[in-house]
């Protein structure tokens, strides 16, 4: 399949995962990681969405003590923290504008300069991306950066939505079943009615759902 050649012979290449929300963007990416030569590095997951503002830069590149109010010690960002694995940057269309400038530099360097810093800090990630925006359409709205766009996206995968994979809605639904009857001890199956039910139903909150 296209994930598993990713996975094993791309380890290199920057992915961006698209997808409605609770699609499963992020298992995905840590079956893209787990398969990958980097497999044995650290996984780590950043939110772009729930960053406070006032911390992102912090977040992403770390800062040294002193650098602000309430840096009382030295820290690592997600980027140092991540350094020999992957970095799964979650709802990245939700990055500022200037941070996305900075989030290129250390794409194009392969380094981070920690707030209150100068010196950069090499670092050896790999980075895979989801969103649930049309990043494209944002672009053309200079509403995210086009070069940025470009580096993140070697390779792009649309994860579809459940009402579009009616054979793995079942197949999710059996294993979840399967789990309540594993803690109970009651045997239980999906009758014909309970099957017509999640197949007629849209599924809008998908498998989180």
């Amino acid at each position: 399949t296209v994930l598993e050649r990713l996975a094993t012979r791309g380890d290199e290449l920057r992915v961006m995962i698209g997808g409605e929300t609770g699609t499963g963007k992020e298992l995905v990416a840590r079956g893209l990681h787990r398969r990958s030569a980097r497999g044995h590095g650290p996984f780590i997951v950043r939110d772009c969405a729930t960053i406070p503002r006032e911390l992102a830069e912090s977040t992403l590149f770390g800062h040294c003590k002193g650098a602000f109010s309430g840096a009382v010690s030295d820290r690592r960002g997600c980027f140092e923290e991540a350094s020999g694995g992957t970095l799964f940057l979650d709802e990245i269309g939700e990055l500022p504008l200037d941070l996305q400038a900075k989030l290129l530099r250390v794409l194009q360097e392969n380094a981070v300069i920690r707030v209150g810093e100068h010196t950069p800090r090499p670092v050896d990630v790999r980075v895979l991306c989801a969103t649930h925006r049309d990043l494209r359409k944002m672009v053309a709205e200079e509403r995210f950066r086009h070069d940025l766009y470009f580096r993140l996206a070697d390779y792009r995968i649309h994860v579809p939505s459940l009402r579009e994979r009616d054979g793995d809605m079942i197949v999710l639904a059996e294993m979840f079943l399967q789990r309540r009857v594993a803690q109970t001890g009651i045997a239980r199956r999906l009758g014909p009615d309970a099957l017509g039910t999640l197949r007629t139903h849209q599924w809008p909150g998908n498998v989180r759902e």
